[in-house]
């Protein structure tokens, strides 16, 4: 066995778990990392992982795997830099303990994260929300359930992890109703609860049951939803909403559209940046920024106020074709 499996196995006990304490999901997003760079590295080269120097991982072998991300697995560009930054952690990590490969190591941190178009985020309207929100079939026991996800989801901004680690214990439907989550970092942070998801929360609770640590959506074995099933069941209502609602038809939803969904409708009614940042979970304010652009209502309001005083606000349209063709004979 070569250094670069115990280092590897330092890394992630030592660096991850004893040091920084990364949370399940980013010691899994890492894991997969490397289990895929080594199966590209052992298809290519023929060495089975154990057998690994840091010879068999340079720069050109790391510029090639994430090339074959792209092109043969069809990975995104964010997928594709959340990758590099994985081996870019491990490597800085061996940098202390192996300086006789300090040339090789600093050339694969000097690979640079690959640059992306900004897209603008997707939301729902309210009256697509509307749809959404009644396209469960409440008559079904799983109806219900997915009824009370989206309500939450939407009203809330909770993330996936967010929902699928919701416990009875971690909801307050008296005075002050909220619902207390550990986010993302590590962060534990409270939403308030409106009085409409109350009253879709409450008796789907009581129906619900359970023990205060029971999960609040749970699927039919009574254990925590998966990831997939979260998607698969927003992405269901979806298409069934969009048969009522013609504006859904070909928009991506997923439970990350009804987070977005959320921060709109508190920008849309005047909440500042910084409030939304702290609702969604997020330290920066430069992370919520996107909604700004998005917004088509703000840019519209803008232009408004930059109307001329003699000029009736609004946008220009054209004259009728026909009254231009006789207005000009």
């Amino acid at each position: 066995m070569t250094v670069i499996a115990p280092t590897l196995q330092r890394f992630f006990t030592e660096r991850l778990i004893g040091q920084r304490r990364a949370s399940p999901n980013t010691i899994a997003a890492y894991r997969d990392t490397f289990r895929l760079l080594f199966n590209y590295v052992t298809e290519s080269s023929g060495k089975l992982p154990a057998r690994l120097d840091f010879d068999d991982l340079d720069a050109v072998t790391i510029g090639g795997f994430l090339t074959h991300l792209e092109q043969d697995r069809g990975c995104s560009i964010s997928t594709r830099n959340a990758r590099l930054a994985a081996v870019r952690s491990m490597f800085g990590f061996a940098a202390y303990y192996h300086p006789e490969h300090a040339e090789l190591i600093a050339r694969v941190l000097a690979i640079p994260a690959k640059r992306g178009d900004r897209v603008l985020v997707t939301f729902l309207t309210r009256p697509e929300i509307d749809a959404l929100l009644a396209a469960p079939d409440r008559n079904a026991w799983t109806g219900r359930r997915d009824h009370a996800l989206l309500v939450v989801a939407v009203q809330t901004g909770l993330r996936v992890s967010e929902l699928l680690g919701m416990r009875r214990i971690n909801v307050v439907l008296g005075h002050g109703a909220h619902v207390r989550v550990h986010g993302k970092g590590r962060k534990e942070r409270v939403t308030p609860l409106t009085s409409q998801t109350v009253r879709v929360l409450r008796p789907w609770l009581d129906e619900r049951g359970g023990d205060p640590q029971s999960a609040v959506f749970p699927g039919p074995s009574g254990n925590m939803l998966g990831r997939d099933a979260i998607r698969k069941l927003v992405l269901k209502h979806a298409r069934t909403a969009a048969d009522h609602c013609r504006s859904l038809t070909g928009k991506q939803v997923g439970v990350h559209t009804l987070r977005h969904s959320c921060a709109m409708n508190l920008l849309q009614a005047g909440v500042d940046l910084a409030t939304i940042a702290m609702w969604l979970g997020h330290e920066d304010l430069r992370t919520v920024q996107h909604y700004l652009h998005a917004d088509l209502a703000l840019k519209e309001r803008a232009l408004a106020r930059t109307t001329p005083p003699d000029i009736e606000p609004g946008r220009y349209r054209p004259p009728d074709p026909l009254l231009a063709f006789l207005t000009a004979l």
